[in-house]
């Protein structure tokens, strides 16, 4: 058995974009809805290793903004160097609500918890 994780999300087109900047990520596969123009499936690799899909959400799924979020959460962390943890939360903040700033916590000597504009929440970390 194995666990992947996997988003949907309203302007999938544009989410992929947005997490390929933020992780550095590259598409291994990609299947089209030409009918929505957006992906049906979407298949993020950072290091060669699954980091990620994305689908457009179907219509009948609620993903409203009224909470912020749609109760979806990544934690991406041991990325390794504060540059790459900053590179991410620049790149996701366009549009996003920072839940706690770049910055140290107990635990952590860099890290940011925020809701991109998809509504996806992250928590990204050395």
């Amino acid at each position: 058995m194995k666990i992947s994780s996997q988003v949907y999300v309203r302007g999938s087109i544009e989410a992929v974009e947005l997490y390929c900047r933020a992780f550095d990520a590259e598409i291994q596969l990609k299947i089209m809805d030409e009918s929505q123009k957006a992906y049906a499936h979407c298949e993020l690799f950072v290091d060669g290793k699954l980091f990620m899909a994305v689908s457009e959400a179907p219509a009948t799924c609620d993903v409203s903004r009224k909470t912020k979020w749609q109760h979806m959460a990544f934690n991406v962390y041991d990325m390794g160097t504060e540059t790459a943890v900053r590179r991410a939360y620049d790149v996701l903040r366009d549009g996003c609500t920072v839940i706690d700033p770049l910055g140290p916590c107990p635990w952590n000597p860099c890290c940011s918890n925020l809701i991109d504009k998809f509504g996806v929440f992250w928590w990204i970390a050395i």
